[in-house]
């Protein structure tokens, strides 16, 4: 008998390898906030938010008495696009859940994460994260918008929307400056249950998904090319 292996992405927990078929992926909506920016840019500095440069990544624990039997994930976008108006104090961005990657060995490493799942069981944690808990044919996108917060340097109050349900809290914010452009990083912490999703757990919760989801971003932006 094989023993149990319980894989955790981003929201889910996941008993086994057993998976569901990846819905195509849907059309990417129009966005109504970009369009603020083009006519912005009319009387202020515009930056393009550089994907190349840019990383968000969310790393999810497990809990409960048999804990040693999952792993930890780490899932990661590589595909930010929005706009920056730095003397606006503002800035919108998203990323599509169906381009995110999970388990990248670099990051795990960089986590601090000292095991690594196999591929068909980060295929597998891939779908069921899509599919089951984050319906991503239905909510294709995370969007996120920061501004300035008020008489608190470089603190941003940071925006999230994630599967239809809106929350804000304030990140404290490194923030660069250059001639060329600009580039913020953070990290913050947010909850499962923050989003209306209740975190899962099996064998009457000696197997659990932790609610809080550790988040780190790097965004860079430059000026677009002429």
């Amino acid at each position: 008998m094989k023993p149990i292996r319980t894989y955790l992405p981003l929201l889910v927990l996941v008993a086994g390898c057993a998976s569901t078929p990846t819905p195509a992926p849907a059309p990417t909506p129009a966005d109504a906030t970009f369009p603020w920016y083009q006519e912005a840019a009319r009387t202020q500095q515009v930056l393009r938010i550089d994907s190349a440069r840019s990383l968000i990544t969310v790393t999810v624990r497990r809990g409960g008495t048999f804990s040693r039997l999952g792993h930890d994930h780490v899932v990661a976008s590589r595909s930010i696009e929005g706009f920056v108006a730095p003397d606006a104090g503002r800035a919108d961005f998203r990323f599509r859940l169906d381009q995110m990657t999970v388990d990248e060995t670099a990051l795990r490493s960089k986590a601090g994460l000292d095991t690594q799942p196999d591929a068909d069981a980060i295929a597998a944690t891939r779908t069921n994260m899509l599919t089951r808990v984050l319906e991503a044919e239905r909510f294709p996108l995370v969007t996120l918008h920061a501004e300035r917060a008020a008489g608190k340097g470089d603190t941003l109050q940071l925006t999230v929307e994630l599967h239809g349900v809106s929350r804000t809290v304030e990140v404290p914010t490194t923030i660069e400056r250059s001639k060329d452009g600009v580039s913020a990083s953070g990290t913050l912490t947010l909850r499962q249950s923050d989003f209306g999703i209740t975190p899962m757990s099996v064998m009457g919760g000696a197997l659990t998904v932790q609610d809080p989801m550790e988040l780190a971003f790097r965004i860079v932006a430059a000026a677009p090319p002429p």
